[in-house]
């Protein structure tokens, strides 16, 4: 795809992590760096630790694009929704803040989008064709889907209305943990969403991500669906890598 080390920054309710991406390997070029969410998340603060990361990698980072995932729907470079950060980021013009501001070229995408398509090039679903949808179980639910191999964003199926409930406000990580379900109980909830979804969208593929996926095994074998569901591979580093991926393709694009 490339020989250049974008960028990927991975915006997170709690932590801000970025790293060089090398785009032959889908490796990180070096040790990435995280530091907190400001506790007041406006866009100017995130933008000011997006900004020291960035300066942090002068020295590895070649001037290729830098690709920053957000939490929330982006159409045009402007943030559209705020389900689980600051309201203020709605209607921020976040990518030319940030074009601006590190006088690079920037692209800004969706958090799931960035982690689906990381699994896509070089995670759980390298190599799948057809109609992949990844979900990411935490604080929410976040969702990329990806047909053939191109990214369809901001699906936002978290927000589905499954037995007149909000998917993510049923069946997160984070109520799993609020409501101290067991392993089966919350598989119950899951069950019925991703039943709901393959209803809806008959997919190929489910990639399960999110922090949780590490305990894939606990809850994964529970499930009883028609399509194959598997966790995803990438962990932690899925958006930094797949934000640098985004990065480089709109870039090629607008110079095509």
């Amino acid at each position: 795809m490339s020989t250049e080390l974008p960028l990927g920054i991975d915006v997170g309710g709690s932590g801000i992590k970025g790293a060089p991406v090398d785009l032959a390997t889908g490796a990180l070029a070096a040790e990435r760096l995280r530091i907190d969410t400001p506790a007041q998340s406006t866009p100017q603060a995130v933008a000011k630790v997006i900004a020291d990361i960035v300066d942090a990698f002068d020295e590895v980072h070649d001037g290729s694009p830098i690709g920053v995932t957000i939490p929330g729907v982006v159409q045009h470079g402007v943030v559209k929704t705020a389900a689980n950060i600051d309201k203020s980021w709605i209607g921020c013009e976040i990518e030319k803040i940030l074009e601006d501001l590190l006088q690079h070229d920037v692209v800004v995408v969706n958090d799931a989008d960035a982690a689906g398509v990381g699994e896509l090039h070089f995670g759980a679903a390298k190599g799948q064709r057809g109609l992949v949808i990844l979900t990411t179980l935490g604080t929410g639910i976040g969702s990329a889907l990806i047909h053939d191999g191109v990214l369809i964003p901001n699906s936002e199926l978290g927000h589905l209305q499954v037995g007149g409930r909000e998917a993510e406000k049923y069946a997160a990580s984070s109520i799993k943990t609020a409501e101290d379900l067991s392993w089966e109980d919350w598989a119950a909830r899951l069950q019925e969403y991703y039943a709901h979804l393959e209803y809806l969208m008959w997919p190929d593929l489910f990639v399960v991500g999110g922090g949780v996926s590490k305990k894939a095994d606990k809850f994964l074998p529970l499930l009883d669906l028609r399509t194959p569901i598997i966790p995803a591979q990438l962990r932690n580093e899925a958006g930094i890598i797949g934000a640098a991926v985004l990065a480089t393709q709109t870039q090629q694009r607008r110079q095509a």
